[in-house]
């Protein structure tokens, strides 16, 4: 009898367990949302670190133009942003989506600003834009909201559609 009880209240307690865990999965997403402004905050730029990208980013093939504007900057330049938090030096994922940035940039340098964020070296931004692992894509209107954000690596046209749908807004 004893033993019957301590096998249901074991199984109450698994039971319990496993709930507890799995709601976890589904907790509400407490970063920051879409339509939010977005924090202004002063962020490293190559020129703060005297143009040494290893102080700026752990990017093996850093663009200076993803480096050239704090956040803070770039947010009262009128144009939307696509601000990308990786750090490929523990990320490959990362790795991959700042190369399609990259591409990104050459169809829409004149309208669009491309910032990147390394964790290692911008932790401020990580922390202000509520960003838990990395890679995260951002990007904000002209009129400083967030209208897009997405975990992980992007697809082209993904990225693409979000970009045009942020120039739609923003136009």
């Amino acid at each position: 009898m004893k033993a019957q009880m301590m096998l249901k209240t074991f199984k109450v307690i698994v039971l319990v367990g496993i709930v507890s865990v799995l709601s976890a999965c589904f907790m509400p997403d407490d970063s920051l949302q879409l339509g939010s402004v977005a924090p202004s905050l002063k962020t490293k730029t190559l020129a703060d670190v005297g143009g040494d990208f290893s102080k700026i980013t752990s990017y093996r093939y850093p663009d200076e133009r993803m480096y050239q504007l704090s956040i803070d900057e770039a947010l009262l330049m009128g144009k939307p942003i696509v601000l990308e938090f990786a750090t490929p030096g523990h990320c490959t994922v990362c790795d991959k989506q700042l190369q399609m940035l990259k591409g990104m940039m050459a169809k829409y340098e004149d309208d669009v600003l491309f910032l990147h964020m390394d964790q290692y070296q911008n932790p401020g931004a990580f922390i202000a834009f509520e960003v838990r692992g990395d890679p995260w894509t951002f990007i904000i209107d002209a009129d400083q909201r967030v209208q897009f954000r997405r975990s992980g690596r992007l697809l082209y046209n993904e990225l693409d559609a979000a970009i045009q749908q942020a120039l739609s807004v923003s136009g």
